[in-house]
């Protein structure tokens, strides 16, 4: 079957351009932040490039090609700006007009010829290879720290058209595609061409994805943690348990002293300041796959996964010192709020929860009143299964 390289760029033209209009619309209804507009952006500058490269020996040289071959370069390096923006990566507007114009450059220079139509499609094409590794690699980046599917599955899409642009960079370097007339050239470039478009549209469709899975994982994160400290709320917590995991379970119930009065003398305003700094406190104390949960009003939980008794207490006067330190160094009411904290050790990862929490809580009660400030460990034992 044979293609023709003219249709196909016109057809390529027109999805980049619907693409484009897709995404500004999708930028326009202010759901998803800025970077539907960079996307559209590239996409529309694309395919106006390609539109113009489409007009060869029909419009003004400096046109079709110059111009032409200038918005493409562009078009490629807005959309790793795109992702940048995509991935809340800072990106700064002069930085991205500085890289365009500096790769534009070599396109505007190189003088016309069959040798030159060579060297413009290597150039180019080199370009846009590095383009889609670069996108390539912040969409990886994107999957690792949020764990979106359709990010990593964009990601690699465009390892397929890195490397038929490298294919083309080598073609047109050794002169198997090129002048004088670079339409009149291989089967295979044609095809080449036809499978970009075929990756286009569905990348287009991944973005799409990528944007409603993040969303959903946003709302889902929202609904499983307390808005004040970011500590996961009970569902959130419920939705962990139980820790399958882990040999062990170590629970710690967490209160602040005197939260009550703090609140009634310094007002609400003060208490959120408090519960905000154990929070931070607590984080810089726990590990990775520790849970923290506020259990309501100044009451916390904290899960640790394999630890002894020994170990659980450890944690939790480090806690406590920790809470102190960051409350003294605060600049605020003149009162320290102190931590009574009760520890209660499961022997398997199965241990009833409720359970768990009861004997945790006697001895958070134990604490209190032993005067407070202090750190007290169940009295009963689970025995390990």
């Amino acid at each position: 079957m044979v293609l023709d390289l003219r249709t196909i760029y016109v057809v390529s033209a027109l999805t980049l351009l619907v693409l484009g209009s897709v995404h500004l619309a999708t930028f326009a209804t202010g759901r998803f932040g800025r970077w539907p507009a960079w996307w559209g952006a590239s996409y529309i500058v694309l395919g106006t490039g390609t539109v113009l490269v489409c007009l060869r020996d029909i419009v003004p040289y400096s046109v079709s090609i110059q111009a032409g071959n200038v918005l493409t370069i562009a078009g490629y390096l807005l959309s790793f700006f795109a992702i940048r923006v995509l991935a809340d990566r800072p990106v700064s507007y002069r930085s991205c007009l500085l890289t365009i114009v500096c790769l534009s450059l070599p396109v505007l220079v190189l003088p016309t010829g069959a040798v030159a139509v060579s060297a413009r499609l290597f150039y180019i094409s080199a370009v846009c290879c590095l383009c889609d590794l670069a996108v390539l690699r912040e969409g990886i980046g994107i999957y690792r720290r949020e764990r979106l599917f359709s990010a990593g599955l964009l990601a690699w899409l465009y390892l397929p058209t890195a490397a038929l642009f490298l294919v083309r960079a080598v073609m047109a370097a050794t002169g198997e595609i090129g002048g004088p007339d670079p339409y009149g050239t291989t089967m295979v470039h044609s095809w080449m061409a036809s499978t970009g478009v075929i990756f286009l549209a569905i990348r287009s469709m991944l973005i799409v994805l990528m944007a409603a899975e993040r969303s959903r994982g946003e709302l889902v994160a929202q609904a499983h943690h307390d808005p004040l400290t970011g500590a996961l709320n009970r569902g959130g917590l419920a939705q962990r348990l139980p820790l399958r995991d882990a040999q062990s379970v170590a629970l710690l119930i967490v209160d602040i002293d005197h939260f009550k009065q703090l609140n009634d003398q310094f007002g609400h305003a003060a208490g959120d300041v408090v519960l905000k700094l154990f929070a931070t406190a607590a984080r810089g104390v726990l590990r990775p796959d520790d849970l923290l949960s506020r259990h309501g009003g100044d009451e916390f939980i904290v899960l640790l996964k394999d630890v002894s008794e020994d170990g659980a207490i450890a944690v939790a006067e480090r806690m406590r010192a920790a809470f102190a330190d960051i409350v003294s160094r605060h600049q605020g009411p003149d009162v320290a709020p102190t931590l009574s904290i009760g520890v209660a050790i499961g022997g398997s990862a199965s241990a009833d929860f409720e359970t768990l929490l009861a004997r945790a809580d006697a001895a958070l009660y134990a604490s209190k009143r032993m005067g407070r400030d202090r750190v007290e460990a169940s009295a009963d034992r689970e025995q390990a299964a």
